[in-house]
């Protein structure tokens, strides 16, 4: 019989649900912006397409109850183009939260 040496994990290297994951988001920045005139889904789908089109967007959250939108960039972003963004698709920017 041959030595096993894998940790026992399907990971390799037991990271399965340490929060490695988590990590790898934690470079970066997160920014939470307020939109007005979202209601619905497709409303969401609408701001986070134009918002996910910027350079150094990694992930974009629009959440049409609440107005507000977590962007999560490589760098702060520039309200201007977010502002734009916003626009194109529909919507007011409002602010940051």
């Amino acid at each position: 019989m041959t030595e096993q040496t894998n940790s026992g994990s399907c990971c390799g290297g037991g990271s399965c649900g340490s929060g490695a994951a988590a990590d790898v988001q934690g470079i970066g920045v997160t920014t939470v912006y307020k939109v007005s005139g979202m209601t619905c889904g497709h409303c969401e789908g609408a701001v986070s397409q134009e918002i996910s089109a910027l350079e150094g967007v990694s992930a974009v959250t629009a959440d049409a109850k609440t107005g507000e939108v977590t962007v999560a960039s490589a760098a702060p972003l520039d309200e201007a183009a977010v502002r734009a963004a916003v626009d194109e698709a529909g919507y007011e920017l409002v602010g940051l939260i």
